[in-house]
């Protein structure tokens, strides 16, 4: 991971401050929070994020995503089909009850109950059935060999099997949550109370495993727009942002008032292109239907990839924040392929290709984007429809909020979208497996294959490397795999993003995450 600090004040910002416990309030400017408190309702970052302060996973993501410890303390696999996963002791629930394998099964089991339009079952899809050998020990059987098992939990969310009894479908849910008494976790913090789309208070849990945290109380303000929440932080509203734009981080570089910090992000923007018959949103120039769907065709998905201007959006859109990609996950994850070329900007190919293909006017599309999730989303989407209409295919950009485009996107309404993915465990079954993957929700693979892309190489590459325990061969069919799926073109990779984040001078110190989370246990007070 890249760091780089722009302010001689935060020098020092690389490292951890110990710090103890101090009577005092952090408070976060975010772009985006939770779509509920219930944990396991939404796979997205923003609202992963939030949970992590009440609640934690089984397996612990690092600042690097390399799994480490957290409620459980080792696994390994005890056959071919099993994985034994022993707890951590000693570990209480905010409301003093014991953490035990009890509330791990529960909350395995709740998930697919429970889970909202963009689905957290990805998580557990693996799992076929949950045994409780003793309350500090529990097997997880298995579809099968998993080797990745461990990287999946590090998205599996921990509730009190107590707490929680009364509120685990899709009716009861949200009161139990949102309304605090199934809100129980074993988490830094306990929520003190939440307002949807508005801040999220939060009160240290003393009896945390890891060690109080450093802040008595913690406010979450959720406030989606860019200058706004920079003018938060200069007006003192707030101690902390993320998502810095990249305008304004440029301002930034000449006031002394305020530190920015610069991380590498997980976060690869990718274009997508919807494979069926009649896509939404793709017709011919001047509104009229198409004899058939152009994105089928791998000339015009060809001539796409050619019109994209990676360096130009990276260097003017992104004001240099950001890096341009050739897959759909940062290079040295396992699985991504160092042998994917780097495609190559060429504008008269693309028309051409088009016209070989037979639109040698072009055609009209609708490309929809996030313009509130993750840093440059709307721009970098506004860029692609300029690029797109002077090659010829006539570009309507939508950039909508999150909360509009994910539910929309889960009902099949858009035939071209943008959006960021994360390789959140850090290796490619999570992406191949979610994306790359036709449909297949009985082996629990595609679950986010909303443009019904199918390739049966890669199906087929997939599902061997589900169950191939040898990390070396896994890591080459996953390989092989991600180059199929990127020659094929139907998802285009365009930028790896790069993540600002901004404080008032010399008040905090922490380390940026590969996957973008502010997270306030990891804050410290500065000095």
């Amino acid at each position: 991971m890249t760091l780089s600090f722009r302010t001689g004040a935060a020098a020092a910002a690389l490292l951890l401050a110990a710090g103890a416990a101090a009577a005092q309030t952090l408070t976060i400017g975010v772009r985006g929070g939770p779509e509920s408190l219930d944990p396991h309702f939404s796979a997205l970052g923003s609202h992963a994020e939030a949970a992590k302060h009440i609640y934690d996973t089984l397996v612990w993501s690092g600042d690097d995503l390399q799994i480490e410890p957290g409620l459980a303390t080792s696994w390994a696999p005890v056959d071919e089909d099993t994985w034994r996963f022993t707890l951590r002791e000693g570990v209480t629930f905010h409301d003093g009850s014991a953490f035990d394998a009890e509330d791990v099964k529960f909350s395995i089991e709740r998930i697919p109950v429970v889970s909202g339009p963009t689905t957290t079952t990805i998580y557990v899809r693996r799992v076929a059935e949950v045994e409780i050998v003793d309350p500090l020990t529990i097997d997880i059987h298995t579809d099968g060999p998993a080797a990745t098992l461990p990287y999946d939990f590090v998205r599996l969310f921990i509730v009190s099997s107590e707490a929680a009894a009364d509120y685990s479908t899709p009716e009861t849910a949200n009161e139990g949550f949102n309304g605090g008494p199934a809100a129980v976790g074993t988490g830094p913090f306990r929520l003190v109370s939440w307002e949807p789309k508005g801040d999220l208070v939060l009160e240290r849990f003393d009896g945390y495993w890891r060690g109080p945290a450093a802040w008595e109380r913690v406010i979450r303000k959720e406030m989606p727009n860019d200058s706004s929440r920079l003018a938060a932080l200069k007006s003192g509203q707030v101690d902390v942002i993320n998502y810095v734009s990249s305008i304004d981080y440029l301002a930034l570089q000449r006031d002394p008032s305020v530190d920015t910090v610069v991380g590498d992000s997980v976060y690869v923007m990718n274009l997508q292109l919807d494979q069926r018959e009649n896509p939404p949103g793709v017709r011919a120039v001047g509104g009229g239907e198409l004899d058939a769907n152009p994105l089928r065709d791998p000339r015009v998905r060809e001539a796409i990839d050619s019109a994209i201007d990676r360096e130009t959006m990276v260097g003017i859109v992104l004001e240099g924040l950001g890096k341009p990609a050739n897959q759909m996950m940062p290079p040295g994850f396992f699985g991504s392929n160092e042998e994917i070329p780097t495609p190559t900007y060429d504008p008269a190919k693309a028309k051409a290709l088009l016209a070989e293909a037979g639109y040698p006017d072009g055609f009209e599309i609708d490309l929809y984007c996030t313009s509130d999730r993750l840093p440059g989303d709307g721009a970098i989407c506004q860029g692609l429809g300029q690029m797109f209409t002077q090659a010829g295919i006539r570009t309507n950009v939508n950039a909508l909020s999150r909360t509009v485009y994910f539910p929309a996107q889960a009902r099949r309404e858009y035939g071209v979208f943008m959006n960021g993915w994360g390789t959140l465990t850090g290796e490619a079954s999570y992406t191949l497996g979610s994306l790359a993957h036709s449909e297949a929700p009985d082996l629990k693979l595609g679950a986010f294959n909303r443009i019904e892309y199918r390739n049966e190489e890669v199906d087929a590459l997939l599902q061997e490397a589900a169950t191939e325990m040898d990390a070396p061969r896994r890591r080459a069919l996953y390989e092989e795999a991600m180059a199929k799926t990127m020659a094929d073109r139907a998802y285009i990779s365009i930028v790896q993003l790069q993540t600002v984040w901004a404080a008032r001078a010399g008040s905090v110190t922490f380390e940026p995450r590969f996957d973008e989370d502010t997270l306030a246990y990891f804050i410290h007070p500065k000095g």
